[in-house]
């Protein structure tokens, strides 16, 4: 039985320098994944970073569990903890 491949949501925003290397990222490795933007919705910020207790973005889901941002992300690809499926 192949894997199946991972769902991967990124919030983000237009200005957030980590966002853009987390898209890039994934892109160039050939991963797909929904991007929410909340550039224009402070609301919708404030609840994602209650939800996660993270203040600040991306805030980075795979399979509905939080990863954290980018940082966060690389580490555990590189330390085996985050195993993505294309």
């Amino acid at each position: 039985m192949a894997p199946v491949k991972s769902n991967i949501r990124i919030y983000s925003t237009k200005t957030c320098p980590y966002c853009v290397k987390a898209k890039t990222f994934l892109s160039r490795e050939g991963f797909t994944f929904e991007e929410v933007d909340l550039t224009d919705r402070p609301d919708e910020i404030e609840k994602i970073k209650t939800r996660t207790g993270h203040r600040t973005v991306p805030l980075i889901f795979v399979d509905e569990k939080f990863v954290g941002g980018y940082t966060d992300m690389m580490s555990q690809i590189q330390s085996g903890d985050l195993v993505l499926q294309r």
